[in-house]
């Protein structure tokens, strides 16, 4: 199995010919995909090649986590814990990767970023359909934020449509409440298009799941799942924040908000917040 002069030979099965078969780059759609990266900074700047791909890269990886998130509610729907739990594991993996990906972006200086910013307008990431769209299938709905996107209809439809729909959370505590626990009436019936609020009655239901986990091991591993779902999303959270301040410091964002002082008040923002509220009551 020597390899001589440095040069590994072809294997004779290997498919040489795609003049009538589908190959790797047609399958995954190549020349479309790569050809989507258009600079528009004139002259055109090198490192606004790296600000388009990580924020393209970022949405395919929002795609797919929607992707897994949707399913992850019809499963829950389901009762098919099992399931549902499988594609959250997939999601934190995906979380763990957009995360990853700042230490990128952040090798843009200040310098750097400031030669091509003005070309973008008033182009910004505030503006992410998908991003909004896990929000809102997490539980962090604002209807406030669809009339950024009345300009497209198929991204408004998109984010109406989870707007009214239960979130992950709201099919999590029907799904409780199916398998016996006792979740609150007024908690099952909440009007699924506002954002989640701290329910304290749901504390109680939560402190039994997690001082009896033996007995309800499904429940108990479910919820710790979420927590580490909100956990990965708020480190996600502060390192956009610490990127933001690191490249533009405190200067307004281009689609016109406030910029890092935008990005802080999200920090305060929560999914589940009976699941970490219950972690003060254990053991009282």
């Amino acid at each position: 199995m020597s390899v001589e002069k440095n040069t590994r030979k072809l294997d004779e099965g290997i498919v040489r010919d795609f003049s009538s078969r589908m190959s790797y780059a047609s399958y995954l759609q190549l020349p479309t995909l790569l050809s989507a990266q258009h600079p528009v900074s004139r002259p055109e700047h090198h490192d606004e090649m790296l600000f388009i791909i990580q924020h393209q890269t970022t949405e395919l990886w929002l795609k797919l986590v929607l992707h897994e998130l949707r399913s992850t509610a019809a499963w829950l729907r389901d009762d098919d814990l099992g399931s549902a739990l499988k594609g959250i594991a997939r999601v934190k993996h995906i979380q763990k990767t957009l995360t990853e990906q700042w230490s990128v972006l952040a090798t843009l200086t200040p310098t750097e970023y400031s030669q091509f910013r003005g070309f973008l307008g008033h182009a910004s990431g505030f503006q992410s359909s998908q991003y909004r769209a896990v929000e809102f299938i997490l539980g962090n709905k604002n209807g406030k934020m669809l009339s950024v996107f009345e300009s497209d209809p198929e991204a408004h439809a998109m984010l109406e449509q989870l707007l009214n729909a239960p979130s992950i959370y709201d099919e999590f505590l029907a799904y409780l409440a199916r398998q016996g626990f006792e979740v609150p009436e007024s908690v099952l019936k909440r009007d699924v298009a506002l954002a989640h609020e701290f329910s304290p009655e749901l504390v109680p239901l939560f402190k039994h799941i997690y001082e009896n986990a033996a007995d309800n091991w499904a429940a108990y591993e479910a919820c710790e799942e979420l927590v580490d779902l909100e956990d990965n999303f708020q480190l996600w959270r502060f390192r956009h924040l610490r990127t933001v301040q690191r490249t533009i410091g405190m200067k307004s964002g281009t689609g016109g908000s406030s910029g890092a002082a935008f990005l802080q008040k999200a920090l305060e923002l929560t999914f589940f917040p009976e699941l970490f509220a219950v972690r003060t009551e254990i053991g009282q």
